[in-house]
């Protein structure tokens, strides 16, 4: 399994810490150094389940210069979604775990964390 973080955030640090305690076993992707491709974010939308404007950070300054809130959220501004989040990673909602089983979970609470450890 892999964790996308921003070792800044507090659900970051925290989901970590239960996977440490867990005995988990998982890397760990700085996605603001390591940032994720268009390709990468596809998959991980895939295996989320979800749409790119679902995992947006929409209250961070790059989203409000961008007038994120205004864009369409249908198939066809779907690729822009996914480019704006690749160009400006900060706005990729944290952390997110792809888990074993091929899917992933956005894991800001402990059950979420939890979920994606039940998930090998």
């Amino acid at each position: 399994m892999e964790i996308w973080i921003n070792p800044a955030c507090s659900k970051c640090r925290s989901a970590v810490g239960l996977l440490d305690a867990e005995g988990a076993e998982y890397t760990v992707r700085r996605y603001l150094e390591d940032v994720p491709s268009e390709d990468e974010i596809r998959e991980v939308l895939d295996r989320l389940g979800l749409e790119p404007w679902d995992i947006t950070r929409t209250q961070e300054a790059a989203a409000k210069e961008l007038g994120l809130k205004e864009w369409a959220r249908d198939d066809s501004s779907r690729d822009r979604w996914i480019s704006a989040l690749a160009e400006h990673p900060k706005l990729i909602q944290r952390p997110i775990i792809t888990a074993d089983d091929g899917s992933a979970v956005v894991a800001r609470t402990e059950d979420a964390v939890r979920d994606a450890l039940a998930r090998k």
